[in-house]
């Protein structure tokens, strides 16, 4: 009877061992089915990212709009109570709204200009992450800057005097708060562009 039990034992151990295998690579699969399925239901939801070509006259440039909304959205609220002249404003949509035809490209040309030389060089914050925004919107300024190197835009006086008097007003402020209120202004900036451009 004792050798009995003795060699029944190592089957029962075998056939609890296999079970138990079998239970945990059940589970596993599960849950790489599941987490597989969380990534395609994100994937889905997020999409790729939109872009907009806008569009300047005879020209056009590729803008992914919305990630620089996103970028502005977690700047904003920084550089709008950092901003103490509230009775000064740079730009607004009145002044873009009036932009005369067939100057548009030159405007687009002349305010990324002013942004990427004189804004974002100047902007700074105490939060890491609010200073990558602000590099990271620096840089898609810059790219559409260098896309539109292609672009012959013809500027005229009146075009070229508005973005004088937004330069005139800017260096009025002391520069570290001229940045924080240009920065809090481009929202209006970048809802206009987003008027210029379609889908694609």
């Amino acid at each position: 009877m004792e050798a009995q039990r003795h060699t029944s034992s190592p089957g029962l151990i075998l056939s609890g061992n296999t079970q138990l295998h079998l239970q945990v690579t059940t589970v596993m699969k599960m849950l790489l089915s599941s987490s597989v399925l969380l990534l395609l239901l994100l994937g889905l939801l997020n999409g790729p990212a939109e872009s907009r070509t806008l569009h300047m006259d005879g020209c056009s440039a590729n803008v992914h709009v919305h990630e620089l909304h996103q970028y502005f959205s977690e700047i904003k609220s920084d550089a709008i109570s950092a901003d103490g002249e509230i009775g000064v404003k740079l730009l607004d949509a009145s002044l873009m709204k009036n932009v005369q035809e067939g100057q548009t490209c030159c405007f687009v040309r002349l305010l990324l200009r002013f942004y990427v030389e004189r804004v974002f060089s100047s902007y700074e914050s105490s939060q890491p992450s609010q200073q990558r925004c602000s590099s990271a919107l620096a840089n898609a300024f810059v790219s559409i800057r260098r896309e539109m190197h292609k672009c012959h835009c013809h500027c005229g006086e009146e075009t070229q005097r508005t973005i004088d008097s937004v330069l005139a007003n800017f260096d009025k402020l002391q520069i570290q708060q001229a940045a924080q209120k240009a920065v809090g202004e481009l929202g209006t900036v970048l809802d206009w562009l987003e008027q210029l451009g379609s889908k694609s």
